[in-house]
């Protein structure tokens, strides 16, 4: 168990790189926006792309122990790359399920990710104009 004050500390952790890769994310968005405008979500699926990438980066720098688990594995993966998107774990636990041959679970995952936050976001519209 985490004492109070190491507890604390973890969570500060969080938060630095949870406003660093919100940060990012919104940087990338308006960078896309003025390149591309809005006809296409390019800001979204460049941070996507580029938080699935820099977690896979963290993942095997510390399965090969380049760097150390604690406290960088909580700042980058899930402070700064979870604020910048949250599809890099979606990617990654797939990819995690492919490769131990799960491909059945790994289609699953795809197939609820994809369409039950579709349902979610949709019931969640759905419901804001109800309240109006």
């Amino acid at each position: 168990m985490f004492s109070a004050t190491s507890s604390l500390a973890l969570y500060m952790v969080i938060a630095l790189g949870g406003a660093m890769g919100a940060c990012l994310r919104y940087f990338i968005s308006q960078l896309a926006l003025q390149w591309f405008g809005k006809g296409f979500p390019f800001g979204t699926l460049a941070v996507n792309i580029l938080g699935s990438c820099l977690l896979g980066v963290v993942y095997g720098l510390i399965e090969s122990e380049a760097v150390a688990g604690h406290p960088w594995r909580t700042f980058l993966s899930i402070g700064f790359i979870g604020a910048l998107t949250t599809f890099s774990t979606f990617s990654l636990d797939t990819l995690l399920l492919l490769q131990q041959g799960a491909w059945l679970k790994a289609g699953l995952n795809i197939l609820l990710n994809l369409f039950a936050c579709l349902l979610a976001a949709w019931l969640g519209i759905k419901l804001m104009m109800m309240k109006g």
